[in-house]
């Protein structure tokens, strides 16, 4: 059986990022697995600009953003194999896949990082009534189908789902002849980026409604009709709202679930994410088997995703190289109005800055986000606006986590009076 140093799972922007990240702290032996035929993941179908403002402080699309780290990996001389699947792992870090060249491999690995990605929720997920009918389809699937097939999905469509991905599609159709009567979205609020609202849906003249969900789909044979319905506060129905839409296509763009099932099948601890929980290293309950990107929790903008793979890369290499030691256990809790929080454990120690991530239940303004130890607030910072589709991320310095006394944290919002 051959031993590999850093076995990576997923060829995306965490899993190139992790991989560049470990090769630069003394990690020569380094393996990507990619499930496609080419690196860059979801960001090959991306052709939309908005990439990179983080990164590289300019506007690039995806496939520009995707090729600048693909060509650090090939200059690096990071081995990576196309068209692979991983089969199975282990607890003890033995790695199955199988491609056409090599067929079925199992390896050894020092250090695992979990760079798989997510995956869109389908109409099972959400319990779609009315009839069975062609034409629902999932926004990644029909952004997919555009840009790298060249298949319009629709000519007259409805969108559920405020995410991202969503708006994107209802401009890219728009642009290319469809017509997107209305983005439809269950809660009281948008889950996506301001910016796409203004640019995808408001540029555009396509209505978004609020607290409005589908009641049911019409069609034989293929959609013909979209019912929508306003929700109440308990996102029950409310009688003689109902909406009625003649299309032919519903595009589905409601929400994203961690691709973990590796993970799951090694009954590692998940958290409330549907991702692994981690610690402060990025590394889950499982000694070196690590995971970033949106495989551990979904992340609104690319650049976050790159930088989280390097924080994995580098934990990697400290671990392999056996420069991390556990003198702790911390746990962090979400508290009032936070969804989730990672880390959800520190253990190395107290001595270097840690980057708190979390997102916010609903929409809020004007609070404090308190760090909380034994009773007393060790940290805290202003935040005047906080909404569920942004990701926040807060740098508490070392100075201030060696004022923790107990042995959990919690972080939670205090509205500022």
């Amino acid at each position: 059986m051959r031993k590999r140093d850093l076995v990576i799972i997923g060829g995306g922007s965490a899993g190139m990022a992790a991989a560049i990240e470990a090769k630069k702290n003394g990690i020569d032996d380094i393996l990507i697995l990619e499930k496609d035929s080419v690196l860059g993941g979801i960001l090959n179908q991306c052709i939309h600009n908005g990439f990179g403002l983080t990164e590289f402080k300019e506007e690039l699309t995806g496939p520009e953003y995707l090729s600048r780290f693909a060509e650090q990996v090939k200059e690096l001389g990071i081995e990576y194999k196309l068209d692979s699947l991983v089969l199975s792992i282990t607890r003890d870090k033995l790695v199955t896949y199988s491609n056409a060249v090599d067929g079925v491999v199992t390896l050894e690995a020092k250090a695992i990082i979990f760079a798989t990605g997510c995956y869109e929720r389908s109409p099972g997920a959400i319990q779609l009534s009315g009839d069975r009918v062609s034409g629902i389809i999932t926004a990644g699937t029909a952004q997919k189908y555009l840009n790298i097939h060249g298949y319009l999905a629709g000519k007259r469509i409805v969108i559920l789902g405020s995410g991202d991905i969503g708006l994107i599609m209802a401009r890219r159709m728009t642009l290319e002849g469809a017509k997107v009567l209305c983005v439809s979205e269950l809660m009281p609020y948008s889950n996506g980026l301001n910016r796409n609202i203004a640019q995808c849906l408001n540029d555009y003249n396509i209505p978004l409604y609020l607290s409005r969900s589908v009641l049911r789909v019409e069609g034989k044979g293929r959609v013909e009709k979209v019912v929508l319905a306003a929700v109440d506060d308990k996102m029950k129905f409310i009688p003689g709202t109902e909406m009625e839409f003649e299309c032919d296509t519903l595009l589905l763009s409601v929400g994203l679930i961690p691709y973990v099932s590796l993970l799951d099948n090694i009954d590692v601890k998940m958290s409330s994410t549907r991702g692994a929980m981690v610690n402060d290293q990025l590394e889950t309950e499982v000694p070196g088997i690590f995971a970033c990107g949106n495989c551990l929790h979904v992340h609104d903008v690319v650049d976050f995703v790159t930088d989280e793979g390097r924080d994995a890369g580098r934990s990697a290499a400290r671990y392999i190289l056996g420069e991390v030691k556990k003198t702790i256990k911390i746990k962090v809790n979400p508290g009032n109005g936070i969804g989730y929080v990672i880390p959800q454990y520190i253990e190395t120690d107290l001595n270097h800055d840690i980057t708190f991530k979390f997102r916010v239940r609903k929409p809020i303004k004007d609070v404090f986000v308190n760090f909380e130890s034994n009773g007393e607030v060790f940290h805290k910072v202003i935040k005047p606006v906080l909404i569920p589709s942004e990701m926040v991320m807060i740098k508490v310095s070392k100075d201030k986590l060696a004022n923790i006394k107990g042995e959990e944290i919690s972080l939670y919002l205090e509205e500022r009076k």
